[in-house]
């Protein structure tokens, strides 16, 4: 919980941070994508590492540190190298510990655990931490001094949590069964890379509610309710990320449930363009619970599925870097000059194309039967 604590402020007010230093929304978005961009390179690194060394504990640690080290010059510095530097250290830490958290849990959970019901504590964290930022009346969240404040102290308070987990928590599991060595492992299949590129797609059309909505809020709505609506977000996504489970075995495939999210998603994103307005805003937060809540149970779920506990670090850091820190890196770039030029709504509006394409990537791995493959590994039906 302490982790995702962490990010209930980095992610609704790191980009509110970054134009409280004077940048321009474009500005705003290319350095939001060197923040995604860089945290693509390092969880390759800490999870091989953490594939050598059998042990998940060290690489959390460092993760979390890199997340403390640069949060209080970051909120200093109005300088664009140094900011994309620090941005970069902080992205390491950020996108590096969570694959960890995502693989360490589904390892220990196994084949038969419930993946949703301990990820939902992570949300509670989140939620817990974003509404207290919300109403907490000292260090308020609009300058970046403050929130560099906030980074600092919730990481700290999650670096002595993670030193205080017993190690034997955070081992890598002996149980799975060996593969032969004539059977070496094959990961880029046509299967797990048409789905992977699904899950891109569907993440470059969630970045600029992952990177613009508090923005969108602030400036164009006029409402000082980032903390508020974030929580919306998180809590809506909780239940479904609980049940998902039941939910994706319910429909036999993960990467079926992906598509449905991809309806909630063209929703959502047209609710932002469409209807400036506060309980729009709202009405659209709630349905964070299908296209986050599920949709990443869902993505975990066909990861885990197509990739063996023993490469299960390398496996969460290809969905979160290639799945997920690419796209938004694409996203946030072209996004800060939509915004530049064109404005918010219009942001909102033209990235329901990249669902549509998620969609039609389904519809293709779907006429080639193979929505199955590798599904009864981790959930039969």
């Amino acid at each position: 919980m302490a982790n995702y604590a962490v990010l209930g402020v980095i992610s609704p007010f790191l980009p509110i941070l970054i134009r409280t230093l004077g940048y321009s929304p474009s500005m705003v978005g290319l350095l939001m994508g060197i923040y995604e961009g860089a945290g693509i390179v390092g969880p390759f690194v800490l999870g091989f590492l953490v594939d050598r060394w059998g042990r998940y504990k060290p690489g959390l640690l460092i993760s979390v540190l890199l997340m403390l080290l640069p949060a209080l010059p970051l909120a200093l510095i109005h300088r664009p190298l140094p900011s994309a530097l620090l941005l970069c250290v902080l992205a390491v830490g950020v996108k590096s510990g969570l694959p960890l958290m995502e693989a360490m849990t589904t390892i220990v959970v196994g084949k038969e655990g419930n993946y949703g019901k301990i990820r939902s504590f992570g949300s509670v964290g989140f939620i817990l931490s974003v509404l207290f930022l919300q109403w907490f009346p000292y260090l308020p969240r609009n300058s970046a001094l403050n929130i560099g404040i906030w980074i600092a102290i919730l990481s700290s308070i999650a670096l002595v949590m993670m030193c205080l987990v017993p190690a034997r928590f955070t081992a890598l599991r002996q149980d799975a069964a060996p593969r032969p060595a004539t059977a070496p492992l094959r990961i880029w299949t046509p299967f797990f890379t048409l789905g992977l590129l699904m899950i891109a797609l569907t993440r470059i059309a969630m970045a600029p509610v992952a990177s613009f909505i508090s923005l969108y809020v602030v400036e164009y709505i006029k409402w000082d309710a980032v903390g508020m609506i974030w929580a919306i977000a998180a809590a809506a996504e909780t239940p479904l990320i609980f049940f998902s489970r039941r939910i994706i075995r319910y429909f036999k495939s993960p990467l079926k449930v992906i598509f449905l999210t991809c309806f909630a998603l063209i929703l959502r994103l047209l609710i932002y363009a469409l209807f400036p307005y506060p309980p729009a805003i709202v009405a659209a937060q709630l349905l964070h619970s299908l296209c986050y809540g599920l949709f990443h149970s869902a993505a975990v779920a066909f990861i885990s599925a197509n990739i063996p506990p023993e490469r299960r670090a390398l496996g969460m850091t290809i969905y979160l870097s290639l799945g997920t820190g690419f796209p938004t890196f694409l996203g946030n770039i072209l996004g800060g000059f939509i915004v530049e030029y064109l404005g918010y709504r219009a942001l909102f509006g033209s990235y329901t194309i990249f669902s549509l394409l998620a969609m039609g990537v389904y519809l293709v791995i779907r006429g080639a039967g193979r929505t199955r493959t590798g599904y009864r590994a981790i959930l039969p039906p």
